[in-house]
């Protein structure tokens, strides 16, 4: 796929946040981006020239915010509203190996959507939710720098940038962000992520250790920050990529020389997966 091919649709309803940081980003890689609402792709409000549909995109993103409110849970809205209207398209969307990117209450519906952790590659969306994000384990918002380690082997479509075993630095801003799986079974859906190259990120101190609050900010369970589905074309990860795109944006930006900031590769390696899609 050429790069002006290439087209991103963020995905917003009230009360998201840091689609326009989002869509800067792809634009800052010269990709071709905007911020389009659920409404446009089914309300008869719309203007015909304002309608949207799934196939107008080569990549999706739910982005951060406290969508609907949070009420019921966080997420659980804009996803209901989602598999509503747009499951059989979402669906054959990931199938068809199209990538889709969920930070924080994007990762928080892309959970209660059912598209991840996403075990089944023929069945990209499970009928109800497979795992949760909680309340903190602090019951606090927790809203600072985190330092994550790259953990993933190759399978993620979207970290292909980044080595193994990196240590960056992405900033996370959530209430309910804590990885649950259900009880009596964490064991095994950790064995099951781990055999598919299915952890992304994990929550470490500076050093690289894996480590209580306050370096895991919420309590996920094995300091788990991020996961792809068994395909890697599904993404979602609780800190945010998109508000360190330049060096400027960290908060150590005196003391470390940095050439780009850490979350701008999550956008490089999207556009590296669609230009050989």
């Amino acid at each position: 796929m050429k790069r002006e091919e290439i087209k991103v649709g963020v995905f917003r309803i009230e009360g998201t946040n840091c689609e326009d940081e989002t869509v800067k980003a792809f634009k800052l890689l010269g990709i071709d981006a905007e911020a389009v609402h659920l409404k446009q792709f089914y309300s008869d409000m719309i203007k015909d020239s304002e309608s949207r549909s799934i196939w107008d995109y080569s990549c999706i993103v739910f982005p951060g915010g406290f969508s609907a409110g949070d009420y019921v849970r966080a997420g659980a809205i804009f996803s209901a509203r989602a598999k509503s209207l747009l499951k059989h398209d979402l669906e054959m969307f990931i199938k068809e190996g199209y990538p889709v990117l969920g930070i924080c209450n994007g990762f928080q519906v892309l959970v209660e959507l059912g598209a991840l952790p996403g075990f089944d590659e023929d069945r990209p969306i499970s009928d109800r939710p497979e795992m949760a994000l909680a309340i903190n384990s602090s019951s606090r918002f927790e809203c600072r720098q985190s330092y994550l380690k790259h953990e993933n082997r190759g399978k993620c479509a979207h970290t292909s940038m980044y080595g193994k075993n990196e240590i960056v630095v992405f900033p996370v801003a959530h209430a309910e962000g804590k990885v649950t799986f259900p009880v009596g079974r964490e064991n095994e859906y950790l064995e099951l992520l781990e055999e598919n190259d299915q952890i992304v990120f994990r929550y470490v101190d500076p050093d690289g250790n894996y480590a209580d609050y306050p370096w895991n900010p919420n309590g996920s369970y094995s300091c788990i920050a991020g996961i792809c589905n068994v395909t890697g074309n599904v993404f979602g990860l609780m800190p945010h990529p998109e508000r360190v795109v330049d060096p400027l944006q960290h908060s150590d930006w005196m003391r470390k020389q940095r050439n780009e900031g850490d979350g701008l590769r999550v956008f490089k390696g999207i556009l590296n997966y669609l230009e050989k899609f």
